[in-house]
């Protein structure tokens, strides 16, 4: 890894929302030089899609929702949050106000040749080194709770709208899934069937924060319509500290702890004891958010239980940890807090073949390229899997660098001579 000058990092004394990312990520920049001829794929980037509510809202499909959302809008302090279920005032992501960053990126952008996200994306997928990243929205992560079905549905499909009509045709290196209003079955089929093949969309996703059962026979023929497209089906935890399971904790970090994992545990097990696997053995599941540690655990309790409740598993031909093996989860959060615990939990769940790289890029906790590169007892090729060949398998991404070299991205940064 080559040695850049002082002028090329710059020192900053607070990231706000107009910070240029190429500063933020300056460091990844650095450390991206070493792997120039490795294959990087994102696969959890955000948008935080509040910031475009307008363009969204002016999508929505149903008149009288998008009426309402244009009402809402209107009015003093609910332009950003119009139809939505948020509760930003106690969210605390971003450590009490202290690192803003994700709430609204406000950097300035040169020229209009495309949409002021699709600036920002190329900014963070050049400066970390990326060919590929997929974007998930933020805000829209908890809309699986929103006590109006309808309302979810048409967001969701407006959503995609945007996604489709104003983001993904600007850089073929951006890539979606398609939003699932997952509490109506009908507006999922609805839109696997309008959108699955448009351009840019490779897979399709679940918000996890929601109390419905997966395995409902209702989800059954939304489940055959995915499998048959090829494509993926994600399911993207988030956190809900109204959630009765977490009015408990009284400490953000508590809920945020736990709140993740919690969802992808209850949607992971309802999925695999009833039998799903074995019923539609060709749908690639990818668990998106919930870093690591949870899966052994929950590979070893199943099947613990399994061998002695037999009966209550019958579709099921192999024990729990086979079929959850056969999944892919992504990276991010990775905890690293202890090296021989995250081999084992690598050896467990096959993380050679079944791991995939995530950023979690704009939320200041994101993990770089390097979270992957720097871990001691990878070889290299599981290195190179985990940081892009994997997702380019699942994902059906053609393998070729669409980055450009790391030495032009730092030299073209503004103020770096």
């Amino acid at each position: 890894m080559q040695l850049r000058t002082e002028k090329q990092v710059r020192e900053l004394q607070e990231i706000t929302i107009k910070t240029d990312t190429r500063d933020i990520l300056s460091h990844a920049t650095i450390q991206a030089e070493g792997i120039e001829d490795y294959f990087l794929v994102d696969i959890d980037a955000h948008v935080t899609e509040t910031q475009f509510w307008s363009e969204i809202i002016e999508l929505i499909d149903n008149d009288v929702i998008r009426q309402m959302g244009q009402a809402m809008a209107a009015r003093p302090g609910t332009a950003n949050t119009a139809l939505l279920n948020s509760q930003p005032g106690v969210a605390f992501q971003n450590v009490y106000g202290r690192i803003p960053h994700q709430l609204t990126l406000a950097e300035a952008v040169d020229g209009s040749e495309c949409h002021h996200f699709t600036h920002l994306a190329r900014r963070s997928m050049d400066a970390m080194g990326l060919d590929y990243q997929v974007v998930f929205p933020t805000p829209m992560l908890v809309l699986g709770m929103h006590p109006q079905e309808d309302i979810e549905a048409a967001v969701g499909r407006a959503y995609n709208r945007w996604l489709i009509e104003r983001i993904l045709p600007d850089d073929e290196r951006i890539k979606g899934l398609l939003y699932l209003p997952f509490n109506s079955p009908k507006a999922c089929e609805d839109i696997v069937r309008d959108f699955g093949d448009a351009k840019g969309v490779i897979g399709f996703t679940v918000t996890c924060t929601r109390n419905r059962p997966v395995h409902h026979d209702q989800y059954m023929k939304l489940y055959a319509m995915i499998e048959e497209t090829g494509k993926p089906l994600a399911f993207h935890s988030g956190f809900h500290w109204g959630d009765p399971s977490f009015l408990q904790l009284n400490r953000f970090i508590s809920m945020h702890a736990l709140s993740f994992v919690h969802y992808s545990l209850i949607h992971l097990t309802n999925w695999v004891i009833n039998g799903l696997p074995e019923r539609f053995p060709k749908l690639k599941l990818v668990w998106v958010e919930s870093g690591l540690a949870w899966v052994p655990f929950i590979m070893q309790r199943l099947d613990h239980e399994f061998m002695m409740r037999v009966c209550e598993a019958p579709m099921l031909k192999r024990p729990p940890s086979e079929y959850i093996r056969e999944m892919y989860f992504t990276s991010q959060p990775l905890e690293r807090s202890n090296m021989k615990l995250l081999e084992s939990t690598f050896d467990a769940m096959k993380a050679e073949t079944q791991l995939l790289f995530a950023s979690d890029w704009p939320h200041w906790d994101f993990d770089p390229p390097s979270s992957i590169t720097t871990i001691p007892f990878l070889s290299e090729q599981a290195k190179r899997n985990i940081l892009g060949l994997n997702a380019a398998r699942v994902f059906n991404l053609e393998v070729k660098r669409m980055r450009p070299r790391a030495r032009e991205v730092l030299a073209a940064r503004p103020g770096v001579s």
